[in-house]
């Protein structure tokens, strides 16, 4: 399940648009997310504060009279996310984002998801911990959200817990911890909860021209280790192109074999120093060499290609 997220006022135009009220852009935004395939937007209007102050109302009224998707509401302003979601027709298809594992985070949130039935996406952090550095300690803040949802009777199939993806270029360390946590989260409670990623953060701080390719082949080993769903940019075709065809097992490409390879290898817990191709072709011995990086087995560098 692919979330989009090109609608987020980190960017300075979609914030201006937002802020201004601006429908068109809005409409644009969504649509060319839409033609790509995402059937979930993410929302992201942060503190809505200002003049973002009641946008997500204005973004939800007009999005649901012009498209049939399903929306993920990001802010930190509870408010702002209650209002959203009285709104929603499907509230049960959607997504609050997010909760940490901090009790009165956590409480307040899963008041709202019981209310309206709706999913919940979960980061195994807290404020006194931060990140946590270890699959095991990661491990014991999922548990602890999946007690307190279970207590508010919410299904753990509507619990997306996301494990947390640190940039490679800066804690490179951290993305093989990531992954295995992904398989620690499906191996671990009966029923299965589910997981999900922010998956630009591995790339983040890399040169924009290695972005992509470190988050194509990071989705395809997360993929193969469980993973549910992602947070992406939904305006990156290619790498839409390697989840569909991971997730029908099909080859669309000589390039993409490589990404489906890298899947069986994870899934199957076999080594990817056996996967067989073209070392003459350099962009299949560019992704065999990034997910040597993301397993921690070669040091990164910018420029590692």
């Amino acid at each position: 399940m692919l979330i989009g997220e090109n609608l987020h006022i980190i960017s300075k135009q979609t914030k201006e648009a937002i802020a201004n009220r601006d429908e068109n852009y809005i409409i644009n935004n969504i649509k060319k997310q839409s033609q790509n395939g995402i059937e979930t937007v993410d929302l992201n209007i942060g503190p809505a504060k200002g003049k973002i102050q009641g946008s997500l109302k204005w973004l939800i009224e007009i999005l649901q009279h012009n498209f049939n998707l399903n929306y993920s509401l990001d802010t930190t302003n509870f408010e702002e996310m209650y209002e959203g979601f009285s709104m929603l027709v499907r509230p049960d298809k959607c997504f609050l984002n997010s909760t940490s594992a901090d009790d009165d985070k956590l409480e307040k949130t899963t008041d709202l998801v019981s209310k309206f039935n709706s999913n919940l996406i979960a980061l195994t952090m807290n404020a006194s911990t931060g990140i946590p550095k270890t699959p095991d300690e990661r491990m014991e803040l999922a548990f602890n959200i999946i007690e307190k949802t279970s207590l508010k009777g919410i299904d753990n199939s509507k619990v997306w817990i996301d494990p947390l993806i640190l940039p490679v270029c800066a804690a490179q360390e951290q993305a093989i911890v990531s992954l295995e946590t992904i398989r620690m989260l499906k191996e671990s409670f009966d029923p299965e909860v589910k997981t999900l990623i922010g998956l630009s953060n591995i790339s983040n701080g890399c040169p924009n021209e290695l972005r992509a390719e470190i988050n194509r082949t990071f989705l395809a080993l997360a993929l193969g280790c469980g993973l549910d769903g992602a947070i992406i940019d939904a305006f990156d075709t290619k790498t839409i192109e390697v989840y569909n065809d991971i997730r029908k097992q099909r080859v669309t490409s000589v390039n993409t074999e490589i990404y489906l390879k890298l899947y069986e290898a994870m899934q199957n817990f076999t080594d990817i120093e056996d996967i067989k191709y073209d070392k003459n072709n350099k962009q299949q011995h560019r992704i065999i060499r990034c997910a040597q990086i993301l397993l921690n087995r070669e040091i990164y560098s910018h420029s590692f290609v």
